[in-house]
Order: structure tokens, then sequence, then C-alpha cells
């Protein structure tokens, strides 16, 4: 007979990208937000107390530290006075086969723990505004293999969740990444069911890039309820529809579309792109950088641009840009975009 593990004993996923500030990000399917490791991995042992006779938490420690080193998984048996107790721990592998995290069970030996939950580690690069994500992202919800790209624009990866409204903070972190900055959030999948744990930390890497390293994981619930979107969301969205407007937000310093608040204007061609900037022109990325500064001063602006179409040329774009409401640090704007007849 299969003995189903214990409920309260989950995975616990560590963030290793910095061994001297290891942290946890969850456990399950809870978050916990960079916690001190020690703390959490002391309360998690303290749910099976036997594995204090075989083992300890400066052990563990170890433990971690060598499934990140060495990229490989580990699976001990430990004896204990209440019978043989087992700890799993197995590495989340970013774009490069570089260790994101480590997983973690503890628990009795007797059937073993439940299946990992799906998780992979992405790479956030500011210079080519590109996400870097392994094959492996295929296992989460919402991310089909025929999808499957090995990097996406910010905007790709916003269009693959719903449910979230934390964009400016993710936004400001992107865009302006120190080593100390760090976001957890929890967004449910566009294409569900499927809940998504993203954890983000602030990356300057020793050759002088800049970016952060990003952590997914799948915590989707054994039961997700149905959800559905609020009739204010459906109606306007249909509203927008109905009449053709298309409205993104725009970050103008890096001429860059972030996230689209409607249905993506279809003659844009603005995902599946090598550089997300490869949108607009070459000699109209300028214009936008500058509208950055005269937003400080007025309420809207307008501009006409080339944008890519899906033939691999460019068409005429007009934009009116409004600034971007609340504490975002950056030069984000409202766009709405609208089609110019071509000559």
């Amino acid at each position: 007979m299969t003995v189903s593990p214990e409920p309260d004993l989950p995975w616990l996923t560590f963030e290793t990208l910095a061994p001297q500030t290891m942290s946890v990000v969850s456990v399950g399917v809870a978050a916990r937000d960079f916690a001190g490791w020690q703390r959490v991995l002391q309360r998690q042992l303290a749910k099976t107390p036997a594995l204090y006779d075989g083992t300890s938490t400066a052990t563990i420690a170890e433990l971690l530290s060598s499934v990140h080193q060495r990229a490989e998984s580990i699976d001990r048996i430990i004896g204990t006075r209440s019978g043989p107790h087992r700890i799993v721990a197995r590495p989340v592998f970013g774009p490069t086969a570089d260790v994101h995290a480590v997983q973690l069970w503890l628990g009795p030996a007797a059937g073993g723990p439940p299946d990992p939950p799906a998780a992979v580690g992405a790479v956030w690069d500011l210079a080519s505004q590109t996400m870097s994500v392994p094959v492996g992202s295929t296992r989460l919800p919402g991310i089909a293999v025929t999808d499957y790209s090995p990097r996406m624009s910010i905007a790709e990866l916003f269009h693959r969740i719903s449910a979230f409204d934390r964009h400016a903070e993710v936004l400001d972190l992107l865009y302006d990444p120190h080593p100390e900055d760090r976001i957890s959030f929890d967004a449910t999948v566009t294409d569900g069911p499927g809940r998504w744990r993203v954890s983000i930390r602030g990356r300057h890497g020793a050759d002088g890039s800049r970016g952060a390293w990003c952590l997914i994981e799948d915590v989707t619930p054994a039961e997700m309820p149905a959800q559905w979107p609020g009739l204010e969301w459906v109606g306007l969205r249909e509203a927008h529809r109905r009449a053709g407007t298309h409205l993104a937000i725009v970050q103008l310093e890096h001429a860059n579309i972030a996230h689209w608040l409607t249905d993506p204007a279809p003659w844009i061609r603005w995902d599946h792109l090598n550089r997300p900037a490869d949108v607009f022109h070459a000699d109209d990325r300028g214009r936008l950088t500058e509208l950055a500064d005269s937003l400080r001063t007025v309420d809207t602006a307008g501009v006409t641009v080339r944008t890519l179409n899906d033939s691999g040329g460019h068409s005429p774009t007009a934009m009116v840009i409004y600034p971007y409401p609340g504490f975002s640090n950056r030069p984000l704007a409202i766009a709405q975009f609208l089609r110019v007849a071509d000559r």
C-alpha cells in the first residue's frame, strides 16, 4: 500500500543565487517573500522533530549549498528513533543551466514526497530588454510547447498572466535594478487554470551588465476555484475592442511596449522579437525618449512613428501619450495607438 505524504510537509523553495543571503520564497503554495532560511527551516523541522536525531539546520544548509554548486539532486535516508526519514533536494535551473533555486522536502521515508511543483529560473537583461527562459518553462501552466520562445519581452510575460496589478512596481525594478531590490507576487495565468509565483531580485553582473534574476513557480492549488473577470473589466475591454481602441503602457526611455492594457494593435508585430525595441523604427526611438521629458510639463503628447508589421516592413502609427499616474519612478506612459493610412 502506498502511504501518502503528510499534507503539512510541502516542498520548500530556497532562492540560492546569492548563497550568502539565501532565502525562502515558498513553502508549498504559501509565499515566504525572501524570508530568512534558518527561521523557516527550523519551523519545518519542528513538524518532523525526529529529523533532529540525524541532522541539523547547519547540515541541511550544507546540503543545499552542495545542490547549488554541483547542480545535482540529493536524496538521503536518515535513521531516527521514529524510523527512517528522507531528505530530498533538487536544483531549479535557469536558461544557461545555472541553479537559481533549490527545492527541499523533509519527511518520513514511507510514501516519499509528492511530486515537486514545476519551477524555472529566468534572467532579465536590461540591455536587450528580454527575459531568457529555459525550455523547462513549458511545464508551467500557461506556456504551451508550441508557444515556447527562449527569450520574451516583458510585455509577452505580462500577456500570459492576469489578475495582477503590480506592473509599475515590477517595471521600476526591472528598468533600474539594484542588487538589494526584491519583489515577489502571485498571478493567475491568462490561459488557465493555473497560478504562478514570480520572485525577482535585482542583478549587477561582474561584467557591468544589469538586470534581474527571476524564479517562476507553479503554485496552482489542488482545487483551484473557477474565476471570472468582473463585469467592469469585461465591459471596458469589449467597449475598447468595438471602438478599435488600443492602449499600452510604454517605457519611453527604452522605446519599449511594456504591457497591453487592451487587445494588442493588430497591425503591429510586437512579440517574438529579438529586441523588443525593434517594434519601433530605429530612427523613431529617439523621439519617444525625448517625450519622457515633455510629459513632465504637459498632460498629453502626440507623435507619429513607424511600427513593425507582420511583413517585416513598417507602418505609420499615431501615438497619443499620457503620463502614467501613480508612484512609478520610471518614465512610463499610457499610449493610444492609432493606425495611419499608408500613402
